[in-house]
């Protein structure tokens, strides 16, 4: 049995704004300190064989401090990366709504259909993410393996994890910054989702959503 840990990133400046990030390079901030320690101790445990990381700032740091008990090279692959929001990136959730409301009904209540402008289809994200993981977990047979990755990317991955088609990913929950998804691959590669978007080691004045609600603000949280 090979198993995949799949974590979102830590809070990041994009989040905490309430702008879009998608691919926008956004650094760390808020609450990112205290959820790096504590999924940091949550996973000290594991006995990871490799682990891997979008190329973004706030994937790679979180990899970063879950690695400090670990001691690997983390590898970086750029189909871990968020969805390409084209013409949305860098702008304000509430912007979007006002000036583009089809689309935004498209993303929250059709996501599978969903196309950014000048970015990408919600199935080309399926696609991609699927690939990455087939490739990791092929190339680390029996063994655990952490992926640190983005909010929309991980809902796709365990989409696909499932044996659901694109359209059905408007039933995968958003999941919290740093929180948890485990995917089993068995001999044949065949995936078997064990655990889906737990954030149980942070407290609720550290949730997103338990805090304040879904958070509109992140391509990845409700958007991607």
């Amino acid at each position: 049995m090979t198993r995949l840990i799949f974590v979102r990133h830590c809070e990041a400046e994009g989040n905490t704004k309430g702008i879009l990030q998608g691919r926008t390079d956004c650094d760390i901030s808020g609450n990112s300190a205290v959820q790096l320690e504590l999924v940091s101790l949550r996973l000290r445990n594991e006995s990871f064989a490799s682990i891997y990381s979008s190329p973004l700032k706030r994937a790679f740091k979180t990899a970063q401090a879950i690695n400090q008990y670990h001691h690997l090279p983390i590898q970086i692959d750029p189909r871990l990366s968020e969805i390409d929001i084209g013409s949305w990136e860098g702008h304000p959730w509430e912007e979007i709504e006002r000036e583009n409301s089809p689309m935004v009904k498209i993303w929250n209540e059709s996501p599978g259909q969903f196309r950014a402008e000048g970015g990408e289809s919600m199935k080309e994200v399926y696609d991609r993410v699927w690939a990455a993981a087939m490739e990791i977990a092929g190339a680390n047979r029996e063994t655990t393996v952490c992926v640190v990755s983005h909010g929309c990317a991980i809902r796709n991955l365990l989409c696909h994890a499932l044996g659901w088609p694109v359209n059905r990913i408007g039933e995968i929950g958003w999941c919290d910054n740093t929180a948890v998804s485990v995917v089993d691959f068995d001999d044949g590669l065949r995936a078997h989702v064990v655990r889906m978007n737990d954030d149980s080691h942070l407290p609720s004045e550290l949730s997103v959503y338990r805090r304040d609600g879904a958070d509109l603000s992140d391509a990845e949280a409700v958007a991607p």
